[in-house]
């Protein structure tokens, strides 16, 4: 039984999101996704509440039959594999993320506890992402997937929503409504 994590603040969710999980599914054949909803990022602020990402969260991805959304209460990835204790799950990331994987909490550990999965991004050509592989012990533990390429980061989201314009094609409709309804990311 194939089984992805893909992990982040989701401050807020987006297509791009919802975009990687189905190519991960598809691409690895995985049988459940592991939506992992970070309480307290170690690497980045965050402008929501817990408790309202985590609804978001359930909403981006309730399109998506074999995901799983759920908190991780673990602020490092090292610290949540452990916890999970799975068998060979591929983690997901994206390109930019692997650029500096180096400097994450015991990335060795990380790759002995899961294979990476990492998702092509814009802004990434296939230079960096071998520069990046050349410097990891065990490369053979990172596949790159292609990914219909998402111009999409949170933070643009945050900003629309700040500046009462719409999100149309940015996120899941359903995202949007529940942002509004919240009243999230007004100044």
């Amino acid at each position: 039984m194939g089984v992805g994590i893909l992990g982040g603040a989701f401050d807020p969710p987006h297509d791009g999101h919802v975009a990687l999980a189905r190519a991960a599914i598809d691409h690895f054949g995985l049988d459940s996704l592991l939506v992992r909803v970070v309480a307290s990022p170690g690497h980045k602020e965050v402008d929501a509440a817990v408790a309202d990402r985590l609804a978001l969260a359930e909403v981006a991805f309730a399109r998506v039959p074999e995901a799983e959304v759920a908190l991780d209460v673990f602020a490092r990835t090292v610290d949540s594999l452990e916890a999970l204790a799975l068998e060979e799950p591929v983690f997901l990331i994206g390109a930019d993320e692997l650029a500096g994987f180096l400097d994450w909490k015991e990335p060795e550990r990380v790759l002995e506890l899961a294979r990476l999965g990492v998702a092509t991004r814009p802004g990434y050509s296939q230079e960096v992402l071998d520069r990046a592989l050349e410097r990891l012990s065990h490369p053979e533990r990172v596949e790159i997937f292609p990914l219909e390429p998402y111009d999409i980061a949170s933070s643009d989201i945050r900003e629309r929503v700040a500046a009462g314009r719409p999100l149309d094609g940015l996120c899941p409709p359903e995202v949007a409504e529940e942002i509004a309804r919240r009243g999230l990311y007004r100044d």
